[in-house]
Formats: C-alpha cells, sequence, structure tokens
C-alpha cells in the first residue's frame, strides 16, 4: 500500500493537504505531528470523512533520534506499506528584528524547517530510492523567495529549504524521485490569524489571503503521475505577489 507521510499535518495547511491527498490519490496517510494528538485526530477524523485511511506518528521533526526512531518503528511493523509520497510541511515562527532576536529563535525556526527537512527525507527517500519512484514536496513560503522584515530566521529557513530542494531533484531525478518547493504567500491559517488582514491584503494583487485548500491542490497535482517531468522548481501560490 502506498502512505503519504505529510509532517506537521495536525493543522492549517499540513492538514489541508493530508485530506487532499487522501481524496485524490486514496494514499494511505501518515498524520505527523509534534504534540497536539486532539488536532491530529481531528485531522485523522476529516481524511476518514472523505472515505481515505490514515494514522497518527508523533515525532518532533527536529530531532533526528525521535524521527528515524518512529520512522524505522513504523517501518517494521508495515512491511506491506512504503512511503512514496513526502510532504515536508513542519515548520514554525519567531518573527522579531534581527538586532535583538535570541538565539533560541533562530535555532528553533531553523531546526523544524530545515534540519527537519533533512531528517525526515533522509529516512523517508530510501524506500522511494530502491523502488526507483517517488514524490517529495517541501512546503517553503514567499518569506523565502523576497526577504520579509521580522522574518530574518523564517527567511533563511525556508531559502534553505528551496536551494536544498533544487540539488535534490538532481541527485534522484534518475531514480523517478521528484523533489518540488511550493511557496505559499499569505493564507488563511493558525499562522496569520494575528496578521493584519485587511492592511496586507492591499500588497496582494488579488486582493484576497489564499485558503490551505487551493495551496492542497497544488500539492496534490505534484504528486500525481501528470507531474513526472517537473522536479527542482519552485512554486509560488500567492495571488500575484512576486518576488
Amino acid at each position: 500500500m502506498s502512505c503519504a507521510l505529510v509532517t506537521g499535518a495536525s493543522r492549517g495547511l499540513g492538514r489541508a493537504i493530508a485530506v487532499q491527498l487522501a481524496k485524490d490519490h486514496g494514499l494511505h496517510i501518515l498524520v505527523n505531528f509534534a504534540s497536539n494528538q486532539q488536532a491530529a485526530e481531528e485531522t485523522l477524523a476529516e481524511i476518514q470523512s472523505v472515505g481515505g485511511s490514515g494514522e497518527l506518528l508523533q515525532f518532533n521533526v527536529q530531532t533526528k533520534t525521535e524521527v528515524d526512531e518512529a520512522l524505522n518503528g513504523w517501518k517494521e511493523k508495515n512491511e506491506d506499506k512504503t512511503i512514496s509520497v513526502l510532504v515536508n510541511n513542519a515548520g514554525i515562527t519567531r518573527d522579531g528584528l534581527f538586532m535583538w532576536m535570541p538565539e533560541k529563535d533562530w535555532d528553533d525556526v531553523v531546526d523544524v524547517s530545515a534540519k527537519g527537512l533533512f531528517n525526515v527525507t533522509q529516512n523517508a527517500i530510501q524506500q522511494m530510492l530502491r523502488k526507483r519512484s517517488g514524490r517529495i514536496v517541501n512546503i517553503a513560503s514567499v518569506s523565502g523567495l523576497k526577504g520579509v522584515p521580522g522574518q530574518v530566521n523564517y527567511s533563511a529557513a525556508k531559502g534553505a529549504i528551496i536551494a536544498a530542494s533544487r540539488s535534490l531533484a538532481q541527485e534522484v531525478a534518475k531514480r523517478k524521485i521528484t523533489v518540488n518547493v511550493v511557496a505559499p504567500g499569505f493564507i488563511t491559517s493558525d499562522m496569520t490569524k494575528d496578521l493584519n488582514e485587511e492592511e496586507l491584503k492591499q500588497m496582494i494583487p488579488m486582493n484576497r489571503f489564499g485558503k490551505a485548500e487551493e495551496v492542497a491542490h497544488l500539492v496534490s497535482f505534484l504528486v500525481s503521475d501528470k507531474a513526472a517531468y517537473i522536479t527542482g522548481e519552485v512554486i509560488n501560490i500567492n495571488g500575484g505577489i512576486y518576488s
């Protein structure tokens, strides 16, 4: 059985992506979460409500021992299943001006996005390499392409994801594994709930924030057979805010 691992899938973009992949591709969804089990169970319930199947998988993406223990343990118990799709979605923000930024706020943001990508992808890609097929979609941000004041740490983390994805795409292309990046702009979610939407949407040509489902549809396309010749790409979904 083919499975999709979606990191940070308990809410927001991760949840929308997990549900869409179950709906469109019949993939068994591994719903990764760090601490909020109740929210992760809500994601699983939504997956089941659209006729999909899935299970919860708890680990902190930034801690390699946790990632390997969880994924290796899962593989041992599920020899009939393989992770054929990986969506590295987990990410956090700790916004603040660089000159006053605590070192921990830099480390935490970079560790979850960039180190998390390393930890999870290095484990999950082993099966893909053996099977000579796979889809990896990494979620970046407009911040990784166009600098955003107050987000030097987040921009650094997402910029790293973009550069790493382009390199990895070239390494694994011959094995029919694609690696692409989706870079959302302002999307209505928990992460943007404290932003001034009225003010910010004036800088968006489409004059609105995006929906999590719109990002999920793009991810769903990239993991489909229709996208087999697309790799190493960064696709913006931001209503027209181009960097």
